[in-house]
C-alpha cells in the first residue's frame, strides 16, 4: 500500500490587525482632491450631471432645513419684531447675497467658490495665509451646521408627545447618536445622495406648506391675534421708525437664514448644464446654477416670511424660551397644536431626517473643501487625502462641540452666524473685485455697497455674540498650526508633479551623456555672462575634483513663488557663452534640483553627479530661508530630499560639495 502525502496549500499569512486597520482607514487614498462621492463631491469626467432642480434639493437639505430652527431663533432675537426683522433679512438675501453668488457662479464655475476667487488676489504667502483663515471660518460654518442640525433634530425627538419619558432630558445623548450615525454612513460610503435629497426636500416642503397654510387659516379665522400683536408693538415702540431702527439692529442675529448660498455654488459640478458646455466655457452650467440660486432664495424667502409671522402671532413668547415647547421647533409646535399629534409626529420625523441630512451635506462639503486647498499647499499630512481619517477627525470635533454646548441650539447660533457671514462677506468682496477687473462700474458700486452692509452685519453679530468669533478662532488656530507644521514636515519631498525637457534640453543631455556620467553644476542665475560661467566651472573642477575633459551641464533654478508646494517642472536647454545650461522654474531650489536629477537618472539610466558650493552663514538662518524663500543652504537639503526619495543608495544621484 502506497501512501501519498499531499502538501498543504500555502496560504498567505494573515496581516496583522494594525495593518488591516490602516489599509481600511486609508482606502481610496488619492492625489486628486474632492473625490469623495458625497453631495458636494466633484463627479468623474464621464458623469453627465443632474438637472438643476434636483441639485437644488441637494443644497436645499442645508438651506431649507433651517426652517426647523430659524423661526424660533428669530423670535428669541427680535421678539415681537421678528416679522419685520425677517423682512430685512429677506431684502438682504434677494438684493445682496443672491446677486453676489450669481456673480460667484459666473467667476468660479467649477465649484471652487469665493475662497478660490480671493486666492488669486494675493500672491505668495499672504494669499496662502488668507485662504487658511477663510478655511477656518468655513470650517466653523460647516462644523456648526453639523452639530446645530443634530441638536435641533434631538429637540424634535424629545419634545414629541410619543417620546418615552426617559428621553425628555437626553438631548446630548440623542445628538451624539445622530452624529455617530452620520459618521458611520460616511465611513461606509455615501452615494446616490441626490435621490435621497430630492425625496427629503420634497416631503419636507410639502409638510411645511400644510403647516403654514393651516397657520394662515387660523390667523384669518381669528384676526384678533394680529390685532393683539400690533397693539403690543405700538405699546413697546413709539413709532414705525423706531420699529424699523430696532429691526435693523437685531436682524444680524437672523443671519442663519442665508446659510445655503456657499453650498449652492459648491454643488455646481453636479449640474448637467448645456450640450455645448466645455470645461473652459460651461455657460449652461452657470445659467442653471444661477437659476438654482434664484429659485432657492425665492422659495426660502416666502417660507421665512410666512413662518415668522405665523409663529410670532400664534405662539406665546414664553414657549420660545429655553425649556419651552417651541424652543428650536416653532413650526413643529404649530403642527402638533393645529393638526394633531399624528401629523405632528410625521412632521417631526421629516424634520429630523432633513436636519440629519443637512449635517451629511455639511460634512461632505468639508471633505471636499479641505482636500481642495491644503494638500496643494503642502499643508496637510498624507492621510488627509483619504476620506475615513478626515471623517473620524470631524466627528471627534463635532462630539466635542456638542458636549461643550450641551446640545443647545441657541448657544451655537452665534458661531453659526459668524461663519455664514464671513463667507458671504468674502464672496461680496470677491464679487466687487471681479466686477472691477471686468470694468463693470455699476456692478462694482453695487457689490461694494453689499460688502459694506455685510461687514456691518458681521461686526454687529460679533459684538453682540463674541462666542462665534471665539469658536472660529479655535478653528483658525488649529488649521494654521497643523497646516504650517505639515508644510515644514513635508518640505523635504520632491514636490514635482511632472518633469519634462524641451528639445534643446534633450539635445544637451544626450551630448553630455555620450561622454560618460552626467555631471551637473548647480549655478545661481545671477550675472550669466561668460566670465561667470568660466569662473564657476573652474572653481567646481578644482574644489570637487571633476575629471578633466568631462563635459558638464549647468543647472539653474528660478523660484517665482516659494509659497507654492508642487509644480510641473519644464526644463529648457540653451548654449550660452560656450556653456551648456539647463534652466527650470520651481517652488524651491533644492527640491527642484533633486527632482531634475531623478528624472535625468530615469532618462539616461545613469546616476548623475551634482556639484555644489557651501554657502556662508548660520545653518538656522539657511533653514528659515529654505522654508520661506525656497533657497538657503542648497547642497545638504538637496541630499536629504534625494535620500528620502530614493532609498536605494546605488541608484541615488550623487552630491558633491566643495
Amino acid at each position: 500500500m502506497t501512501v501519498t502525502r499531499v502538501k498543504p496549500a500555502r496560504t498567505e499569512p494573515e496581516r496583522p490587525v494594525s495593518r488591516r486597520w490602516r489599509a481600511w482607514l486609508l482606502e481610496g487614498l488619492s492625489e486628486q482632491s474632492a473625490r469623495h462621492p458625497g453631495p458636494h463631491g466633484t463627479p468623474p469626467e464621464e458623469h453627465e450631471g443632474h438637472s438643476w432642480w434636483r441639485v437644488m434639493c441637494l443644497t436645499g437639505v442645508d438651506y431649507f432645513s433651517t426652517l426647523g430652527y430659524q423661526p424660533g431663533i428669530a423670535a428669541l432675537a427680535a421678539g415681537l419684531l421678528s416679522p419685520l426683522a425677517t423682512l430685512v433679512l429677506i431684502a438682504l438675501t434677494l438684493l445682496g447675497a443672491l446677486p453676489v453668488y450669481r456673480r460667484v457662479a459666473r467667476e468660479s464655475p467649477h465649484g471652487e467658490g469665493s475662497i478660490a476667487m480671493l486666492e488669486r488676489l494675493l500672491p505668495w504667502w499672504a494669499g496662502k495665509l488668507f485662504v487658511l483663515v477663510l478655511l477656518g471660518f468655513a470650517a466653523t460654518d460647516f462644523m456648526i451646521t453639523i452639530t446645530l442640525s443634530a441638536a435641533d433634530a434631538s429637540a424634535h425627538v424629545v419634545e414629541n408627545p410619543f417620546a418615552p419619558s426617559w428621553m425628555r432630558h437626553a438631548n446630548v445623548w440623542i445628538t451624539l447618536l445622530l452624529l455617530a450615525g452620520l459618521g458611520a454612513v460616511f465611513l461606509k460610503g455615501f452615494r446616490e445622495a441626490i435621490r435621497v435629497a430630492v425625496l427629503l426636500v420634497g416631503v419636507y416642503l410639502v409638510l411645511n406648506l400644510v403647516v403654514l397654510a393651516t397657520a394662515v387659516w387660523h390667523v384669518a379665522a381669528g384676526p384678533e391675534v394680529v390685532g393683539d400683536w400690533w397693539r403690543s408693538l405700538t405699546t413697546d415702540y413709539s413709532s414705525p421708525f423706531a420699529m424699523i431702527g430696532v429691526a435693523l439692529l437685531v436682524f444680524p442675529r437672523l443671519a442663519l437664514g442665508m446659510s445655503g448660498f456657499e453650498t449652492g455654488v459648491a454643488v455646481m459640478p453636479q449640474i448637467r448644464g448645456g450640450t455645448g458646455d466645455t470645461y473652459d466655457n460651461p455657460a449652461g452650467r452657470v445659467r442653471d446654477t444661477r437659476r438654482l440660486l434664484t429659485t432657492a432664495a425665492l422659495f426660502m424667502s416666502g417660507f421665512l416670511l410666512v413662518s415668522s409671522l405665523a409663529t410670532t402671532v400664534l405662539i406665546p413668547a414664553k414657549e420660545f424660551e429655553k425649556g419651552g415647547e417651541a424652543n428650536g421647533r416653532a413650526l413643529a409646535y404649530l403642527a402638533h397644536r393645529y393638526l394633531g399629534e399624528v401629523f405632528g409626529t410625521v412632521y417631526d420625523v421629516s424634520t429630523i431626517a432633513i436636519l440629519w441630512f443637512a449635517g451629511a451635506s455639511a460634512l461632505a462639503g468639508l471633505l471636499n473643501l479641505v482636500p481642495r486647498f491644503l494638500p496643494r499647499y503642502g499643508m496637510a499630512p498624507e492621510w488627509t487625502r483619504a476620506v475615513r481619517p478626515l471623517v473620524l477627525l470631524f466627528m471627534a470635533v463635532s462630539v466635542t462641540i456638542t458636549i461643550l454646548f450641551d446640545a443647545d441650539v441657541d448657544a451655537q447660533g452665534g458661531a453659526y452666524a459668524t461663519g455664514v457671514l464671513v463667507l458671504i462677506l468674502s464672496a461680496s468682496f470677491a464679487a466687487t473685485i471681479a466686477a472691477r477687473h471686468r470694468g463693470h462700474t455699476a456692478a462694482t458700486a453695487g457689490f461694494a455697497v453689499i460688502t459694506a452692509v455685510f461687514a456691518y452685519t458681521l461686526v454687529t453679530n460679533v459684538i453682540e455674540r463674541p462666542d462665534g468669533l471665539k469658536i472660529a478662532s479655535f478653528f483658525i488656530a488649529g488649521i494654521l498650526l497643523s497646516s504650517l507644521g505639515s508644510r515644514v514636515s513635508r518640505s523635504f519631498e520632491l514636490r514635482a508633479v511632472n518633469v519634462t525637457f524641451d528639445e534643446g534640453a534633450e539635445r544637451l543631455i544626450d551630448e553630455v551623456a555620450a561622454a560618460g556620467p552626467l555631471r551637473i553644476i548647480a549655478n545661481e542665475p545671477d550675472e550669466r555672462d561668460e566670465a561667470a560661467y568660466r569662473e564657476k566651472e573652474y572653481s567646481q573642477r578644482e574644489e570637487t575634483h571633476i575629471p578633466d575633459g568631462s563635459p558638464v551641464l549647468f543647472l539653474e533654478v528660478t523660484v517665482q513663488d516659494s509659497s507654492d508646494f508642487t509644480a510641473d517642472l519644464k526644463v529648457t536647454g540653451e548654449h550660452r557663452h560656450g556653456a551648456r545650461i539647463l534652466r527650470v522654474e520651481g517652488p524651491g531650489v533644492p527640491n527642484t534640483i533633486a527632482a531634475v536629477l531623478m528624472e535625468l537618472r530615469n532618462r539616461t539610466d545613469r546616476v548623475p553627479h551634482a556639484y555644489f558650493n557651501w554657502t556662508e552663514g548660520h545653518p538656522l538662518s539657511h533653514l528659515l530661508r529654505f522654508l520661506v524663500f525656497g533657497d538657503g543652504e542648497v547642497a545638504p537639503v538637496t541630499r536629504e530630499v534625494l535620500r528620502r526619495a530614493e532609498p536605494d543608495l546605488s541608484r541615488r544621484p550623487r552630491i558633491h560639495v566643495g
